[in-house]
């Protein structure tokens, strides 16, 4: 009864704030002002640090566990497949670009929300990418040498510095974002405790959250034209 309770604070907590937006701001809570966004971006330095912690312990995994090279040697070699029919279209750039973008942006908004589900998911998210990039250079390593390795690292630094960053901030949110949830969860758990203050700090993260959504779609967008322009060159005349 009490898990049912909790999904419907969820449900309402979601729906207020998006139907409380011109209260919110009356009350002093301007959504797009600089300020907040900054404000609110410094306070999850902790969650982004370690979402960057995640990413490099899933480089370092993918780069020397041979367990898992099976696995991610299916995940590159459909990459491979699906790169092999973007090339077959009519504008193979404009064609790398919106798949690119999309599957970023769309991947990206998902890991944010779907934190929710208590932070797991962004957590696997962000080891799994690290994986297939520790498995892609240490395969390019083995099979080409330090210039290869290189030739690679060239490839992926220019889309890489600003799309990496994006997607540890969106998991960072996401896992932000189930320590809220299990906030609540506790809290209507345990009769000692209150689950307004546990219920508003949701609402107050989602409405904050909508700005960092827009910024990572704008991000990625860039790091999308980015790759399927100037990180296709590099490689491709190296």
């Amino acid at each position: 009864m009490k898990l049912v309770l909790v999904q419907s604070m969820l449900v309402h907590e979601s729906y207020s704030c998006l139907f409380n937006w011109s209260l919110e701001k009356e009350g002093g809570i301007t959504i797009f002002k600089w300020s907040a966004i900054i404000a609110h971006f410094k306070s999850m330095s902790g969650y982004i640090s370690f979402g960057f912690i995640l990413f490099a312990a899933g480089i370092v995994v993918g780069g020397t566990d041979t367990a898992f090279s099976n696995y991610l040697e299916q995940q590159l070699a459909s990459l491979g497949g699906l790169r092999e029919q973007l090339e077959r279209t009519g504008n193979p750039t404009l064609a790398f670009m919106i798949f690119i973008f999309l599957n970023n942006a769309i991947k990206s908004i998902l890991i944010l929300y779907i934190g929710s589900l208590f932070g797991i998911v962004p957590i696997f998210f962000l080891v799994f990418n690290g994986m297939i990039i520790g498995f892609l250079l240490q395969r390019v390593a083995e099979a080409n040498g330090t210039e290869g390795l290189l030739a690679t690292l060239i490839g992926l630094l220019p889309h890489g510095i600003i799309e990496i960053p994006a997607i540890v901030i969106a998991s960072a949110y996401g896992m932000k974002f189930g320590a809220l949830v299990w906030k609540l969860l506790l809290s209507a758990l345990s009769p000692r405790r209150s689950s307004g203050e546990a219920g508003r700090a949701i609402e107050f993260f989602v409405i904050r959250s909508v700005p960092v959504v827009v910024l990572l779609v704008v991000a990625l967008l860039i790091a999308a034209v980015i790759e399927s322009t100037v990180s296709l060159w590099l490689v491709s005349n190296y």
